[in-house]
């Protein structure tokens, strides 16, 4: 599946959202010191381990935004060889990606599902903090929907943040600090692709090594009725594995 796009393919403005992010870096290294310490927080900290539960919590808010039944397909992908990765697949039906999803998904303080506050029939879970946990298998996720993508890199992150740094010493530090790395999240890039016939968004995950994919699978198989019980906009979980497939 490919997910790369140029910025003339960018119908959710993140080239303005990176642009705001590296301005506000290179103007206060203690902006970035700020986000790149949350976004580790929350990756390697409280969200490590919960990332097949925020993915159906942000499918149960989605169908319920949009007023259909809720079904997410949660898809183990084998590496295929040539030194691509595994990937975990998350495809749900309900409200499609747009401009204030990508602006949530990119900010670690805010989100865009609050007027669908915790409640009968609304959303449990705010996708700008939980989306998080996908870093603790993927340094490269990606959210495909009806009207375009977005996608974040550590690579490509780290690469303007470098090219920030080059006018504003105080933000090289920070980098050095870090040993280069940065908070990805932070800088979403363009994507193109498309959910999988009869879902509506898909989140999609190159696993980052084998110890991601000893994760991924784990948590999959941990999967149970309660998770129906404890998030009952989702009618269906589908998770399928190169060994099995449960509904």
């Amino acid at each position: 599946m490919s997910v790369r796009a140029t910025d003339e393919a960018d119908p959710f403005g993140t080239a303005r959202l990176r642009r705001g992010v590296l301005d506000a870096w290179s103007a206060s290294p203690a902006r970035f010191r700020e986000d790149a310490n949350a976004e580790e927080d929350l990756a390697l900290g409280g969200y490590r381990d919960l990332l097949v539960v925020e993915l159906p919590k942000n499918a149960a808010d989605a169908a319920a935004r949009a007023g259909v039944t809720g079904r997410l397909r949660l898809t183990l992908h084998a590496a295929p060889g040539h030194g691509a990765p595994a990937v975990l697949a998350a495809a749900n039906t309900g409200a499609p990606l747009d401009a204030a999803g990508v602006e949530s998904l990119s900010t670690l303080r805010a989100s865009a599902k609050r007027e669908y506050e915790e409640g009968p029939g609304g959303a449990v879970g705010r996708f700008g903090v939980g989306f998080a946990a996908v870093l603790a298998v993927s340094d490269e996720p990606a959210v495909l929907g009806r009207h375009g993508g977005v996608r974040w890199s550590l690579a490509e992150a780290r690469e303007l943040a470098v090219d920030a740094a080059g006018t504003a010493p105080g933000l090289g530090e920070e980098l050095r600090r870090r040993d280069g790395h940065v908070p990805l999240l932070r800088l979403p890039l363009p994507a193109e692709g498309s959910a999988p016939e009869g879902y509506d968004t898909v989140v999609v995950l190159p696993l980052r090594d084998g110890s991601a994919v000893d994760l991924a699978r784990h948590l999959l198989d941990a999967i149970d009725d309660a998770l129906l019980l404890t998030l009952p906009g989702l009618a269906e979980v589908v998770v399928e594995t190169p060994d099995s497939t449960r509904t």
